[in-house]
């Protein structure tokens, strides 16, 4: 099979808040690796991204969330449309350039292959340049996610993750922002869902790391307290 008919069902889901100074390069980037399905989910954005994502390329699928929903949610709807639109592969990433593009074949290949349904992308590969506070925000989530999942990962907060279509169809989250990652896990223990992790890059830039809205400590106890939350409630 040609690499443009495998690619064809494989839609790219890339949640957007903020990001008009680096979103035309990452949909460059993902471009330029063959993948021409993109659904993009501006999260009510104060700056002008959802406008750089239309005027950067019309066949983009660029969707709005007027108000700001939340990483989670963004994600979600980016999932529901690639249903929609006939995925049988979906892949989130984050849209401010810390992943690299030519890593999606290397996360998708065992989906395609059927040897798991979930591809969890993992900062492994790189831990030794994550900057030492990202190293420990890194173990305190993996540790928060395994003891209320019971089930361990080496990076539960990646963003870049690929799903086969009946996953897709499977997994049940309540979370809308930072926790939802940490939810995807809990599904996937709950479920016995077959995952890989898989080594990938990070990018830290000045850019990335200057972001107030990424995730911090503050944010750590909001998602804690959240993740919780919804497991109890």
């Amino acid at each position: 099979m040609s690499f443009e008919k495998k690619q064809k069902n494989v839609f790219i889901i890339l949640p957007v808040y903020n990001e008009e100074k680096i979103i035309q390069e990452t949909l460059k980037e993902i471009q330029a690796t063959g993948y021409k399905n993109i659904i993009t989910i501006d999260d009510g954005s104060s700056d002008d991204s959802h406008q750089k994502i239309k005027e950067f390329d019309k066949n983009i699928i660029a969707l709005r969330h007027k108000l700001n929903r939340g990483k989670g949610a963004a994600t979600k709807t980016g999932i529901e449309a690639a249903k929609l639109l006939g995925a049988e592969i979906i892949v989130t990433m984050d849209s401010d350039g810390q992943h690299n593009p030519q890593e999606i074949e290397a996360l998708i290949t065992p989906i395609r292959k059927n040897q798991c349904q979930v591809a969890l992308g993992s900062r492994l590969k790189n831990r030794n340049q994550m900057p030492l506070f990202k190293k420990a925000c890194n173990w305190a989530g993996n540790f928060v996610t395994w003891y209320i999942t019971g089930l361990w990962v080496a990076d539960s907060q990646s963003g870049f993750r690929a799903y086969s279509i009946k996953v897709a169809d499977q997994i049940d989250t309540k979370g809308d922002r930072y926790e939802y990652e940490s939810e995807v896990i809990r599904e996937i223990k709950l479920k016995k869902l077959s995952f890989q992790e898989i080594p990938i890059e990070v990018r830290y830039t000045d850019y990335s790391m200057g972001k107030i809205e990424k995730q911090n400590l503050t944010n750590g106890f909001k998602t804690v307290y959240k993740l919780i939350w919804n497991i109890i409630s």
